[in-house]
């Protein structure tokens, strides 16, 4: 459906007050109706996802019935962990700090993403710090860059093979997450919460049965933009709504952007948006500062993206009676 209104930034405005509300009232509904939970588990990385998700939990359950697990291991940024109390503090509700570097160390998921490195730079070692990126203008493609401990940089572009492997091992870290939440979720009575965005989920942008396991999503129809809204109606402290999104995944600092969405999450919120409302590139461009033919190459990522996200979205498979 082609959307009536002038395309502009302001097509993603919201009214957070009336947002939020809304919002509450689901979480209420289902927890205590459809799930039948008595409160709610989430992961608080630190990120302003996470942060909006805890807070609308808190008013609509209350305090006492929102739990929050904070998930470092060797790669994680020190301040995902300072910045994840300190949203606890704010909202007052109780946490918990479960390091799951030994559980990742034993699964294999440091040595076999090491591993899968050494197949394309066999130079190297452990220790070393790293991040995978993507190819500029090339989705379909990725590289390493390891970083040595006297600071020296290396760059690969990894083999399919070795892709796997090290996405692969990576994985454990949300699915060792998610099983951690589901502990403490089963032990309380409660629901867990995911908290990926409108764009994550569209996108893809989660690992099955890791962070795209949940028993509810309450902002996974918020655009990013709309998530950042509403953390400034929430009071979310400011040190997080200034925080540029990250992965905090791998050793060295890596954006989103480069290494999944290509595009800030300003510019790829309105492409998105305009995208599901049918809106021309030629109209598109201009607003998100990209010519229309660079606006039809975001198109088509997009779309692939989205097929590519269905097996990710899928349920179990059930043999036909």
């Amino acid at each position: 459906m082609i959307d009536a209104r002038p395309f502009s930034a302001r097509v993603l405005d919201i009214d957070p007050e009336a947002a939020s509300r809304h919002i509450e009232q689901e979480i209420r509904d289902q927890v205590f109706g459809q799930l039948r939970r008595r409160g709610i588990v989430l992961g608080l990385s630190g990120g302003v996802d996470s942060s909006v998700v805890c807070a609308l939990a808190v008013r609509a359950l209350g305090a006492q019935r929102v739990f929050g697990i904070y998930m470092p291991e060797a790669d994680s940024s020190p301040d995902s962990l300072e910045l994840g109390k300190l949203v606890a503090a704010r909202f007052g509700i109780d946490s918990i700090t479960e390091d799951i570097g030994a559980m990742l160390e034993s699964a294999g998921c440091y040595q076999r993403r090491d591993d899968a490195i050494r197949s394309v730079m066999p130079e190297f070692e452990h220790g070393w710090r790293s991040k995978l990126i993507a190819d500029e203008g090339r989705f379909h493609f990725f590289s390493i860059v390891a970083e040595s401990p006297d600071g020296r940089r290396f760059e690969r572009r990894l083999t399919l093979a070795a892709l796997r492997g090290v996405v692969a091992a990576t994985n454990f870290k949300q699915r060792v997450r998610k099983m951690v939440e589901y502990y403490h979720a089963d032990r309380l009575g409660y629901a867990v919460a995911g908290t990926p965005n409108l764009v994550e989920f569209d996108q893809g942008f989660f690992v099955k049965g890791g962070d795209g396991l949940a028993d509810l999503k309450p902002i996974a129809h918020l655009y990013k933009t709309q998530v950042y809204a509403l953390a400034g109606f929430l009071g979310v402290p400011e040190e997080i709504c200034r925080r540029e999104p990250t992965t905090d995944t791998y050793s060295l600092q890596q954006s989103q952007e480069e290494f999944f969405f290509d595009l800030p999450y300003r510019k790829m919120d309105l492409c998105l948006y305009a995208r599901n409302a049918g809106i021309p590139a030629h109209e598109v461009g201009p607003v998100v500062e990209l010519s229309p033919a660079e606006v039809e190459r975001v198109n088509d990522m997009i779309e692939a993206r989205r097929r590519a996200a269905a097996y990710l979205h899928s349920p179990p498979l059930l043999v036909r009676q």
